[in-house]
C-alpha cells in the first residue's frame, strides 16, 4: 500500500496494543487527575503561539513522539529546564509510569498527548517546535507491516511542516531495516539533510544521551544502534 493511498495518516495505525497489565490505584488516580491537566487539548484551535500552553517562556519546543518507559522525556526536561517538550504516547502504562515521574520530580516543562502522534502534528502550527525525537520505534519487522512504520513520506510532510527551518529531526533504533528505511525515506525528501559526516556521527549516541530500556534490551542481545540527525531545510 503506497503513501498516495493514505494522503492523512502513514497507516491504519503506527502503534499497537493500547493496554497492558492492570495499573495500580496510583496510576489510575494519575490519569483522572494529572493528565487532564497536562494534556494538549485538540478539541481547541491551537494557539498561534505554542509556548502560551506553557506556565514560562521557553528557549525551544521539543516534540517526542512514543515516548516508552519516559526515561528520555523526563531526562531532557530536567536537563533543560528551559526548553518546552510535548510527549506523545499511547500506551497507557507508559503514560501513568511518565505522569508518575512527572509528579515525583516535579518538572515544569512537559505537556502530553495520549493519543494519535498525527492527530497532533495536524493540530500543531506551522515552524513551531525546534526538534522532533522519534526514538527506538515500533520497527513492525514483517515486511507486510512496513506500511505502518511512523517514517513515511507523508509523516516527513507533517514533520516538515511544523518544525522551524534548521530544526532537528532525531532518529534512534536498533534494527538495521528500520535504519536503512529512514535514510531512504529522509534522502527522497526535498525538506530534509542527513547531518553525519562520518560513520561515528550516526554510531554515537546523542550528546547526554541516558539510553532507554529498549536500548539495553538490544545491546543484551548483541544488536547495535544508529543515532541519525536530519536537519529541516
Amino acid at each position: 500500500m503506497s503513501d498516495a493511498e493514505h494522503p492523512t495518516r502513514a497507516s491504519e495505525a503506527f502503534f499497537g496494543r493500547r493496554k497492558g497489565k492492570p495499573l495500580r490505584e496510583r496510576q489510575v488516580q494519575h490519569l483522572e487527575t494529572l493528565l487532564p491537566e497536562l494534556k494538549v487539548d485538540l478539541t481547541t484551535e491551537a494557539p498561534a503561539d505554542i509556548t502560551t500552553l506553557y506556565g514560562f517562556k521557553p528557549d525551544r519546543m521539543r516534540l517526542e513522539i512514543g515516548f516508552g518507559g519516559g526515561e528520555h522525556l523526563i531526562h531532557r526536561a530536567l536537563e533543560t529546564p528551559k526548553t518546552a517538550f510535548i510527549g506523545v504516547e499511547p500506551f497507557v502504562n507508559s503514560m501513568a509510569k511518565l505522569i508518575g515521574r512527572v509528579e515525583e520530580t516535579g518538572v515544569k516543562n512537559i505537556r502530553l498527548y495520549d493519543d494519535d502522534a498525527t492527530e497532533l502534528l495536524d493540530w500543531l502550527p506551522a515552524n513551531s517546535i525546534d526538534q522532533i525525537d522519534l526514538l527506538y520505534p515500533d520497527p513492525w519487522p514483517k515486511k507486510k507491516h512496513w506500511k505502518r512504520r511512523f517514517v513515511s513520506k507523508v509523516n516527513l510532510d507533517r514533520f516538515a511542516r511544523v518544525l522551524k527551518p534548521g530544526g532537528l529531526f532525531c532518529f534512534a533504533s536498533d534494527i538495521d531495516t528500520y535504519v536503512n528505511w529512514t535514510l531512504m525515506h529522509c534522502g527522497a525528501h526535498p525538506a530534509f539533510v542527513w547531518t553525519a559526516e562520518n560513520a561515528a556521527d550516526w554510531l554515537t549516541p546523542y550528546a547526554g544521551w541516558p539510553g532507554t530500556r529498549y536500548e539495553a534490551k538490544a545491546k543484551r542481545e548483541g544488536r547495535k544502534s544508529a543515532y541519525l540527525t536530519f536537519r529541516r531545510l
